[in-house]
């Protein structure tokens, strides 16, 4: 016999929460878990300084996606590139001098293209205040063009320098 009773729907909703890369959501089993590692190994990690979690109010050490990201470059590094911590260390470090450099290079290159832009604004500017300036001395005749070329002389002479001569008698 076939169940005529109608079916009931039912509804799925999913709700999606965004968490900060760097909010410390994970617990340190979940996090070594994450990172394919000992809960010890982040503990030692943590005392040689290659990983910071946060602490809760209770001082749990929690743990961000960055952390567990940095936990996973940690093992590439010395599982497959054979860096002993040493050597994780002093790349981490090169890295953070390598960002800071990115971040100098790049403010540097944005004040030179401001710099850039600011004198080709008085460039053009002082072109203007020139044309302006020779348009009139032009108009009033005091300057004209100098043997069909474009060097501008005044058109007036100076009046004549006296000199005194004292004659004796």
């Amino acid at each position: 016999m076939a169940d005529d009773t109608p079916r009931r729907r039912t509804r799925t909703t999913t709700t999606r929460i965004e968490v900060d890369a760097d909010r410390g959501v994970f617990m340190i089993s979940v996090a070594a878990e994450l990172a394919d590692m000992h809960p010890q190994t982040l503990r030692m990690y943590e005392t040689r300084g290659l990983i910071e979690p946060q602490r809760s109010a209770k001082g749990t050490r929690l743990y961000s996606h960055s952390d567990v990201e940095r936990l996973r470059r940690i093992q590439q590094m010395t599982n497959e590139l054979g860096l002993n911590l040493a050597g994780v260390e002093r790349v981490l470090e090169l890295e953070v001098e390598l960002e800071r450099e990115k971040r100098r290079y790049a403010d540097a290159a944005e004040r030179l293209e401001r710099l850039q832009e600011e004198t080709v604004r008085m460039r053009d500017e002082m072109r203007a205040e020139m044309q302006t300036e020779i348009d009139r001395l032009r108009r009033r005749n005091e300057i004209v063009p100098y043997r069909n070329s474009t060097d501008i002389v005044p058109v007036r002479t100076p009046d004549a320098v006296r000199i005194r001569i004292d004659r004796e008698r």
